[in-house]
């Protein structure tokens, strides 16, 4: 795994050492925000789809995730087992976050799209997509990424 440290300036902190993080597409249509913590945990996988769309992402539980502007900016885009939900900006094109086959309970949220100044560093992951059943069944903790910790 690789570590990247980042300069944050971080003013929104939430219960259970969470911060809250907003972000979007290139063009503004679509705007969010997020709670997580501040020192991320990003997968880089190299399934087919993620492979062309340079995809890193961080997973969220649902409940932590709210999508502020947008939602008639926004398509979607599925294939294979259509599970994952490819969500992109219909203007620039841009996936800002989407819900991966891996947590359908939780989004997947790309960190290059958010708002500078609430991350404190980036932990990245390679995840080995192209033999994903097998990856799945080896990763121990991928699935609770998605699962509520706490009462909020």
């Amino acid at each position: 795994m690789a570590r990247i440290q980042g300069r944050t300036n971080i003013l929104f902190w939430g219960r259970d050492g969470l911060v809250k993080h907003t972000g979007g597409c290139h063009c503004g249509a679509v705007r969010f925000e997020v709670w997580s913590a501040p020192d991320l945990h990003v997968f880089s996988c190299n399934c087919s789809i993620c492979t062309k769309k340079q995809n890193l992402h961080f997973i969220v539980p649902k409940s932590q995730f709210t999508l502020l502007q947008g939602s008639d900016n926004i398509t979607t885009y599925t294939f294979n087992t259509h599970m994952a939900k490819h969500t992109f900006c219909t203007t620039c094109g841009v996936q800002s976050f989407y819900t991966p086959r891996s947590n359908p309970d939780g989004f997947g949220v790309t960190p290059h799209c958010l708002d500078p100044g609430t991350v404190s560093s980036v932990t990245v992951e390679d995840f080995c997509g192209q033999n994903w059943e097998e990856s799945m069944q080896k990763h121990q903790t991928i699935r609770s990424m998605s699962k509520q910790t706490t009462d909020t």
